[in-house]
C-alpha cells in the first residue's frame, strides 16, 4: 500500500480525520478522471472551506509541476469529493471544480498562506503559480424534476455502456476468427481496459450522486446501500479483470472467456440500479 493509499484509508476508517503529519489539518479526497486513460484517480488534499464552496490548492508539496489531478481537472471539472459528516462517516458527493483566476485566486491564496506559512514555502520552491480550485457540491437531488433527469441520464450512461461492452465483444469475436496477433492483442486489452475505467469512474461519479439521491428520498436508503455494495463488489471484479489483461500469455479466446465472466454481473446491476432510481423518482 503506497503512502496515498494509507492517509485514505485512514481518512475513510476516520470520519476525515488523519494522524502524522497531517493530524488536524483539513482535508478531503477529491476524485478525478485521468484525461488519458479516463482511470479514476483519488488524492487527498489540504482544504479551505469557503461558503459553498472547497478551496484546493495545486502546491504539489513545493515541486516544479503542477499536480496530476489539476490537469485531470482541467480536461474535466465533473468530480466526486469525499467528506466527513455530521453523521461521523466520511460520505461521497458530486461536484463541480473550478480553478480560480485573477484577484480571486490571489485573495484565497493569500488566506491559505496565512493560515498555513508552508503553502508559501511550496510557493517559493516550486518558482510557479500555484493553482487554487473552487470546489462546489452539486444537490442534484433537490428539485425532484431534476432528480428524475438524472435517473434517466444514469439510464443513458447505462446504454453507452452496454454499447461498449457489446463493441468489445464483437471486436473480440472478430479477432478470435483470426491467428492472434501481438499488436491486436493489445489494442483489445486496452479497449478492455478503457472499458473498466469508464465503468469505474461511472461508479464513482453515481455514488457521488447517491448522497444526494439519499437525502431527497430518505426511503430507498437501502436500496442505495445495496446498490453501494453492488458497486464495490464490481469493483473488485474488475480489479481482477485488469490484472488479468496484463497478462502476456492469453489470446482473445481466453480474453473474451473472461469478459463473459463479468457480462451477467453487470447486466443485473444495472436493471436494478435503473428500476430502483427511476421508480423513486416517479413517486416523488
Amino acid at each position: 500500500m503506497g503512502w496515498n493509499d494509507k492517509i485514505i484509508a485512514e481518512f475513510r476508517e476516520n470520519n476525515g480525520k488523519v494522524g502524522g503529519r497531517f493530524e488536524g489539518a483539513p482535508m478531503l479526497l477529491v476524485t478525478t478522471a485521468g484525461r488519458r486513460t479516463g482511470k479514476p484517480h483519488t488524492t487527498p488534499v489540504i482544504h479551505l472551506h469557503d461558503g459553498d464552496h472547497y478551496l484546493i490548492f495545486g502546491a504539489n508539496a513545493g515541486r516544479d509541476r503542477h499536480p496530476d489531478w489539476y490537469h485531470n481537472i482541467l480536461a474535466a471539472a465533473q468530480v466526486t469529493v469525499e467528506l466527513g459528516t455530521a453523521g461521523g462517516r466520511v460520505e461521497p458527493f458530486a461536484a463541480q471544480a473550478v480553478p480560480l483566476e485573477g484577484e480571486e485566486r490571489d485573495r484565497q491564496w493569500e488566506r491559505q498562506c496565512a493560515i498555513d506559512p508552508a503553502f508559501r514555502d511550496y510557493e517559493k520552491t516550486s518558482g510557479r503559480t500555484i493553482p487554487v480550485v473552487a470546489i462546489t457540491v452539486l444537490d442534484l437531488a433537490a428539485d425532484p424534476h431534476r432528480a428524475r433527469m438524472i435517473a434517466e441520464q444514469l439510464t443513458r450512461l447505462h446504454g453507452n455502456l452496454r454499447a461498449e461492452l457489446a463493441a468489445a465483444r464483437a471486436r473480440l469475436d472478430e479477432a478470435g476468427a483470426r491467428p492472434p496477433a501481438p499488436d491486436l492483442l493489445q489494442q483489445l486489452r486496452r479497449h478492455c481496459l478503457t472499458y473498466c475505467f469508464d465503468l469505474q469512474m461511472h461508479h464513482t461519479r453515481e455514488d457521488g450522486a447517491f448522497t444526494a439521491f439519499e437525502r431527497r428520498f430518505p426511503g430507498l436508503a437501502p436500496t442505495i446501500a445495496r446498490l453501494r455494495e453492488e458497486h464495490e463488489a464490481i469493483e473488485k471484479l474488475l480489479a481482477r479483470f485488469e490484472t488479468f489483461l496484463d497478462r502476456q500469455d492469453t489470446g482473445t479466446a481466453e480474453i473474451r472467456a473472461e469478459l463473459e465472466r463479468v457480462v451477467d454481473d453487470l447486466e443485473a446491476h444495472f436493471v436494478h440500479e435503473e428500476e430502483a432510481l427511476l421508480a423513486a423518482t416517479e413517486n416523488a
